[in-house]
């Protein structure tokens, strides 16, 4: 599950404050970021409070978690390149980094092939029909 999938499931004042809070996650980045006043027009509340309590629960904690995860894969796509380019140029320590990258990253393709085959098990089996 990524992050937008994650704020379809929380309630939409909610999704919005994420939005608000954390810009990088909106579909539109054409749009100015909304000053906390608009903000609160758009969801109809006179303060900020219930999103302040929010920010404690669970759900925002594992919101945020997503939404990280899915900012350090872009990340280690970035350091990736640069250790690609300096391993070809012959420094050994790249060398070394870029062949610890390799094994991590293949155990995280591993682990989402193994996740992706599940989620079309899942969908198979809804396509079953009984008679």
């Amino acid at each position: 599950m990524n992050i937008h999938e994650a704020l379809k499931s929380v309630q939409w004042d909610r999704a919005e404050y994420f939005k608000y809070k954390f810009p990088q996650v909106r579909f539109d980045q054409s749009k100015p970021q909304k000053s906390e006043e608009e903000f609160l027009k758009v969801v109809g509340k006179k303060t900020m409070n219930p999103y302040t309590r929010w920010e404690k629960s669970e759900e925002y904690k594992a919101l945020v978690s997503l939404m990280l995860q899915g900012r350090s894969a872009d990340d280690l796509q970035e350091v990736y390149e640069v250790v690609v380019a300096n391993a070809k140029t012959g420094d050994d320590k790249a060398v070394k980094l870029f062949m610890a990258l390799q094994k991590e990253i293949d155990s995280y393709a591993k682990m989402a092939i193994k996740s992706i085959e599940v989620k079309e098990e899942d969908e198979d089996a809804d396509d079953l029909i009984l008679d």
